[in-house]
């Protein structure tokens, strides 16, 4: 006989972009995966208590509060999701876990290594549930491409490019704006976390690297004259997984023409793989076996043959889209909950991206090779 799910109260900390992701997903999980647990909208902070009424009202929770130190502290609140700004993500993430509660953060894990470390450290010793957001990994083309390479379809692989390229930075007269402030907002804490996440997910650990950061345009205009930028506009990395494959990563927020560059090509001695986010349902491979003259790329749609497709659509190529990666995530963190199991990616494995981060300015300053960060 089916268990009857049980409600479970959720704290929203940001409602901006993704807070509102995030609401939507919190709202749609339970009929779309028949979730044990399902999300009871509590209470959702923002930067002020108008700005959170106006999401509680957007968005259907019971409550609004104008700090989030009260949604952490609401009796009803048994989860926590952070959605705020890079510089707020330990302090909310340490209270939540003392206080006894789950929380699912936003990349990147904090605002420095240090912060990512702490982090680390309050959610291991609490032993609750923890999830950071890297919501691509979760489309079913990309988790059908984790399998293809377990299973050895494409044999051993030798070589990975990936790349997360947009272009909304491209025009250099665009005015300045907070994402030209601080190097957690720049493209190595924007977008690179994500291929960082993708290429970890994909090819296992980074041993070493060697990295290039620029800022191509140091000044925007601003209402006064030329603002200063002062954090990178791309970045490139040559790197070496520990399972002795080579590649190159490449980030950009100037990327004329790329809207959402999310991209990989991986080799390997039986075959290849091509995936683009910009054309997040279909996968390429290329298996190389049979008549040369009949050798080439097949094109792959998803469908219910492919992971977590099913539950959005039964109908193959029809696709899946941003929102429904989001709504996976909040599966997984429901589902972390419910059994008390961890379930990829942690808090840990946002640190990990952190270190490469970490060593990818260390290697850009000095110019030189340098192995990842350890523990």
């Amino acid at each position: 006989m089916r268990q009857e799910p049980r409600e479970i109260g959720i704290g929203l900390v940001g409602g901006g972009y993704m807070g509102k992701a995030h609401a939507v997903a919190l709202s749609a999980v339970g009929a779309v995966f028949q979730t044990a647990l399902r999300p009871r909208l509590e209470v959702i902070a923002a930067s002020s208590l108008a700005s959170a009424e106006r999401y509680r009202a957007d968005f259907g929770f019971a409550r609004a509060a104008a700090d989030w130190r009260a949604l952490v502290a609401d009796p009803a609140v048994e989860a926590v999701v952070i959605a705020a700004p890079q510089a707020t993500h330990r302090a909310i993430a340490e209270a939540a876990f003392a206080a006894g509660k789950s929380v699912f953060c936003e990349k990147p894990l904090g605002a420095s290594i240090s912060d990512a470390e702490a982090m680390v450290a309050a959610a291991e010793a609490s032993g609750l549930p923890n999830m950071i957001g890297f919501n691509y990994v979760r489309t079913p083309a990309t988790q059908f491409v984790r399998k293809l390479l377990a299973e050895g379809a494409i044999g051993e692989v030798t070589w990975f490019r990936g790349e997360h390229t947009e272009d909304f930075l491209a025009d250099a007269d665009a005015p300045a704006t907070w994402r030209c402030q601080g190097r957690a907002n720049g493209t190595m804490g924007d977008l690179a976390p994500h291929m960082i996440n993708c290429a970890l997910a994909l090819m296992g650990d980074i041993a070493a690297l060697s990295a290039q950061i620029e800022t191509v345009h140091p000044t925007r205009p601003g209402p006064e004259g030329p603002v200063p930028v002062d954090n990178d506009d791309q970045a490139q990395m040559m790197v070496r997984f520990s399972s002795g494959a080579s590649g190159h990563l490449y980030f950009s927020r100037i990327a004329t023409g790329r809207k959402m560059g999310y991209a990989y090509e991986i080799h390997g001695t039986k075959g290849a793989i091509r995936f683009d986010q910009e054309d997040q349902n279909v996968v390429w491979l290329y298996r190389a076996e049979g008549p040369e003259a009949t050798r080439g790329f097949t094109k792959i749609l998803t469908g219910p043959a492919h992971p977590d497709y099913l539950p959005f659509c039964q109908g193959p190529g029809h696709g899946t889209g941003y929102q429904d990666q989001i709504i996976i995530e909040a599966r997984d963190f429901l589902e972390a909950i419910a059994t008390g199991t961890p379930v990829w990616p942690t808090f840990r494995e946002g640190l990990k991206v952190a270190r490469v981060i970490e060593t990818a300015f260390a290697s850009a300053e000095e110019g030189r090779w340098l192995p990842v960060l350890q523990e």
